[in-house]
């Protein structure tokens, strides 16, 4: 590996990739398979038979914030993107920030995906009639069980990734191709053969019981989206700065039809109890309504399949996004040391497994996976919501000057990401003021609102002392520009369209 010392030169990353590397990336990453197996079940039980409208709703916002990340990525590609972007546009601190809940949100997430991969494993073990081993009876409803199959997993997709992000994507790909297949047909089929009746309430979400119901589930629905920008994270390694920005974009209408699809077909064929009360079992539940063995085990491998994809992909943007922030010297020099064989951030890419690995072993204190996949998907959604909206106001600061020069495109850069990122702002201050009031003490528990609370503020306030030992004891130029390493690209407003 070469690691170039602080103040020259920096070291590059390949530029390797197309747009269909970019989906493939960004696909694996937002991983539909997982959340519609997982987070539907768990966002029906906040909001009950109202997924469509809940995933409908949650797109417009993320729509304007994919409308922010293409028009940033076109006047500045930089593997930090909303790192890079917030600290230029607004104020270097949220701009780290940016960056560092990004980062371990989404090491949470890998915690929380390497037990969703060990349970899928361990159901398909079920299914093949294996059910104890060495005389321990399999569980994949354990949290220590599903962590301990899905930590070997996690290392492999690990080392993969750091042999490149050519050979990540070419994996995923083909894992990709067989999920789409496998739910297309399997949710194509319970819509039309599932003995629930079509309801038009399930697109109203006025019908919504709450407005605290409102505000998880459209935050739990952000949750589902994340990951479109992964895309954006490898924008130093496509061959041009768009294919970035068109994957990205690819990637989000592609979630959406998949999203209403599954939900649709999820409640013409389960109840709402059968639906919220299934979790990280949802999906195999379904196969087994429509079809018997050993078809009714395809959707369950099609999981398995998204989770190692989404680990992999999950592995990929991080280290990038530490690569960047390691050049400005906002982070260690280990972040940034280049394989001289792969060109890829190696060194990071095995930190971030090893990091992951960690977390998921902490997750040990929640026995149950249900109530640790509850407590780690409405932490993840809050963080991401914030930074989406940060990401989205730097491009409204970023292109104010449109609004003057063409009013057309000053609505699409300037207004519409200002108004996505009101929404989440709103929508995760609601949540958190209703976490906190709805306990009295503190528990761990996914049903104690200052736990749900806690992991989010730890993951906020973490990185605002970060921020600080970067400015003051690692003394990162960043803090005095808000400018990234390579981030001096000229602003082409007049490209923009």
């Amino acid at each position: 590996m070469t690691q170039e010392p602080y103040g020259v030169d920096p070291p590059s990353l390949r530029k390797s990739l197309g747009v269909v590397d970019g989906v493939a990336i960004a696909a694996s990453s937002t991983a539909a398979t997982t959340s519609i197996g997982i987070g539907l079940g768990v966002t029906a039980g906040v909001v009950g038979l109202h997924l469509p409208a809940i995933m409908l709703l949650a797109f417009l916002p993320i729509l304007g914030i994919a409308g922010a990340y293409t028009r940033l990525n076109r006047v500045e590609p930089n593997a930090g993107n909303g790192y890079v972007w917030v600290g230029r546009s607004l104020t270097p601190w949220l701009g780290f920030l940016v960056g560092w809940v990004n980062i371990v949100a989404t090491v949470a997430f890998l915690a929380y995906t390497t037990a969703v991969t060990g349970s899928a494993v361990l159901q398909l073990a079920g299914e093949a009639h294996l059910h104890r081993v060495a005389g321990l009876a399999l569980d994949p409803g354990s949290t220590a069980q599903t962590t301990a199959v899905g930590m070997v997993i996690l290392i492999a997709v690990t080392l993969t990734a750091v042999t490149g992000v050519k050979t990540a994507a070419r994996l995923q790909s083909g894992l990709l191709v067989f999920e789409y297949l496998v739910l297309l047909g399997f949710c194509g089929y319970g819509i039309v053969a599932g003995p629930h009746p079509f309801r038009l309430s399930w697109f109203d979400p006025f019908a919504i019981p709450s407005a605290s119901a409102l505000a998880q589930g459209l935050l739990l629905s952000v949750f589902c989206y994340w990951g479109f920008e992964a895309a954006f994270t490898v924008n130093e390694e496509v061959r041009n700065p768009r294919d970035a920005s068109r994957a990205g974009i690819i990637t989000l209408v592609t979630m959406l039809g998949l999203f209403l699809l599954g939900s649709v077909a999820f409640q013409r064929v389960l109840s709402e109890e059968e639906l919220a009360g299934h979790g990280a079992q949802g999906l195999a539940f379904f196969g087994d309504r429509l079809a018997s063995q050993p078809l009714a085990a395809l959707p369950l491998v099609a999981l398995m399949f998204s989770a190692v994809a989404s680990l992999q992909a999950g592995v990929i943007p991080t280290a990038r996004g530490m690569f960047a922030m390691s050049r400005d010297r906002t982070l260690g020099p280990v972040w940034s040391k280049v394989s001289a064989r792969y060109g890829t951030p190696a060194a990071g890419t095995l930190l971030i497994g090893a990091l992951a690995a960690a977390v998921a072993a902490l997750a040990l204190v929640i026995p149950r996976l249900a109530d640790m996949i509850m407590a780690t998907v409405n932490a993840v959604g809050i963080v991401v919501a914030l930074s989406y909206a940060l990401t989205a106001l730097a491009a409204a600061v970023r292109f104010r000057g449109l609004l003057r020069e063409d009013w057309r495109q000053g609505v699409r850069a300037v207004v519409l990401p200002a108004l996505s990122a009101t929404a989440l702002l709103g929508l995760g201050g609601y949540l958190c003021w209703s976490f906190w009031t709805s306990a009295d003490h503190l528990e761990l528990s996914a049903n104690n609102g200052w736990f749900l609370l806690l992991t989010p503020a730890v993951m906020i306030a973490s990185g605002i002392l970060a921020a600080a030992w970067a400015k003051w004891v690692r003394r990162s130029p960043y803090f005095r520009t808000g400018r990234g390493t390579d981030a001096d690209a000229p602003q082409l407003l007049t490209t923009l369209s």
